[in-house]
């Protein structure tokens, strides 16, 4: 009996390590704006406008240090509206509908929205 339990158990441990992989990078949260796209964290996403060429971060150097961008691991795979590019530094980013996403270093929690319409509306918060 103890055999069938540990087996069962590896199973659902190795099922449930397959879907980690097949999660969504991001969530939806609430914010005064209404429902955005958040981190693991639960901050803000956000969007550039001045990422126009497709594949490509416009936000890179000083620039990304001040909108983190939402880093995808290495062995991170596409699904879906949930596309991967790979920025100036060689690093992967994870997009939404072909928009790179990004955090804003002001916001302090979960729900604030204070990058939205920064830098002459450049910036908009990222919505599902």
């Amino acid at each position: 009996m103890k055999k069938t339990t540990l087996s069962a158990a590896f199973a659902l441990a190795l099922l449930l390590a397959g879907c980690a992989g097949a999660m969504a990078p991001a969530t939806t949260g609430s914010s005064a704006l209404g429902n955005v796209l958040t981190d693991a964290k639960g901050m803000t996403l956000y969007t550039f406008d001045r990422d126009a060429t497709p594949g490509k971060s416009a936000c890179n150097g000083p620039c990304a240090t001040n909108w983190p961008p939402l880093m995808a691991a290495t062995d991170a795979k596409p699904m879906g509206d949930w596309t991967i590019i790979t920025r100036d530094d060689g690093g992967k980013q994870w997009a939404y509908k072909g928009k790179p996403l990004y955090a804003w270093s002001k916001d302090t929690k979960p729900g604030d929205t204070t990058g939205d319409g920064f830098l002459n509306n450049a910036w908009h918060v990222a919505r599902p």
